[in-house]
């Protein structure tokens, strides 16, 4: 995928979520401005200094990023995965100092994985084992840090479990979290700000009030959305949809007749 004619400035101390179909380009932004593929032309601008001219252990001293799939290898234990955030904060021989092992423990106590260190990570379950991964970036002591679909493939529970995670991290640690959602409910829920992209292009970015509304879902989507409200959170959230020139009679006029009735959301 091909990110055109992108302008966009990242929140501080926010969480922003990046939203679009299969193949928009979500990923392709989130890996262009962490650095991990490269960008043709522009600048990406970190702390007033373009991406590309800072040192790699630098920055990963100020970003860290979680792909969507990890690869361990077999028998790791829990301490030991955590124990390579601190690799950018190591000279010499590498040996752990002091001050490594207290991040260490308190990445593994802030995301409740303290009880996990001595286990093997291949003995979690999927929700345990993203929390890991967290607490390995945590140890990493970046101010921001960047999550491609830290939900994907987890219950809903252990996706809950994640996101309120990451907003408490915000929250109590001022830290900016990044990160590609597929879930519109949890975006809006979850993130102060939000990218809605299509074929390689941002069609709005700002809060999920903006973003999550009828007219820019139709357009990323193609789907005709009721917007109503959380009645927990008061954010918006999509209620129901209907795909634009699809679905049988039936469904149409189901979803009209809801519509008619549902205008006290």
């Amino acid at each position: 995928m091909v990110v055109k004619g992108l302008n966009l400035e990242i929140p501080e101390n926010k969480v922003t979520a990046i939203i679009g179909a299969n193949g928009s380009g979500k990923s392709t932004l989130l890996k262009s401005i962490t650095r991990i593929i490269p960008y043709d032309s522009g600048n990406v601008i970190l702390d007033g200094e373009e991406i590309n001219n800072i040192d790699t252990k630098e920055l990963a001293k100020k970003l860290s990023i979680l792909p969507q799939t990890q690869e361990i290898t077999e028998g790791l234990t829990v301490g030991e995965l955590v124990s390579y955030g601190r690799f950018p904060h190591q000279s010499g021989l590498g040996r752990l100092k002091r001050e490594d092992y207290y991040a260490i423990d308190k990445a593994l106590e802030m995301t409740g994985t303290d009880k996990f260190k001595y286990r093997s990570l291949d003995a979690l379950s999927g929700g345990q084992r993203q929390r890991v991964w967290i607490a390995m970036a945590l140890a990493q002591e970046t101010e921001t840090i960047f999550l491609d679909e830290p939900t994907t493939y987890l219950d809903l529970a252990h996706q809950l479990e994640v996101l309120t995670l990451l907003s408490d991290l915000n929250k109590n640690e001022n830290r900016t979290i990044v990160m590609v959602l597929h879930d519109l409910n949890q975006a809006a829920r979850f993130a102060d700000f939000i990218i809605a992209m299509k074929d390689g292009k941002i069609v709005k970015a700002g809060d999920p009030e903006e973003v999550i509304s009828a007219p820019v879902l139709k357009k990323i989507f193609n789907i005709d959305a009721m917007i109503g409200r959380d009645p927990v959170t008061d954010k918006p959230m999509c209620l129901t949809y209907n795909i634009i020139n699809g679905g049988n009679d039936n469904e149409k006029e189901n979803y009209n007749n809801y519509a008619d009735t549902a205008s006290g959301f």
